[in-house]
């Protein structure tokens, strides 16, 4: 009898972690989770010239560096090449 309690119990336990899986599948699937982060948009980009600054480019087009890095996402300032296009107008 005690092996047939310990099956039961064994069974019972797979059977809620199927269900939670499920639940939580179904859950995602929904979109009930965290909200979809929107990509930024550019509508006018300048291209970088020699001796620009990320800091340089955001004053020159008055933009606040908050919206210019969220214009410019993963942009590395420290690595500014001639010629590499900035968003200076768009939507973040």
């Amino acid at each position: 009898m005690a092996k047939s309690n310990h099956k039961t119990s064994m069974l019972t336990i797979l059977v809620l972690i199927i269900a939670v899986l499920v639940l939580v599948s179904m859950a995602e699937s929904r979109g009930l989770g965290f909200p979809k982060k929107s990509l930024p948009s550019c509508s006018i980009v300048y291209g970088v010239q020699s001796g620009d600054t990320c800091f340089g480019v955001s004053q020159a087009f008055n933009l606040t560096t908050t919206f210019f890095g969220s214009v410019n996402p993963n942009l590395d300032c420290d690595s500014l090449f001639v010629g590499q296009w900035l968003c200076v107008v768009g939507t973040a």
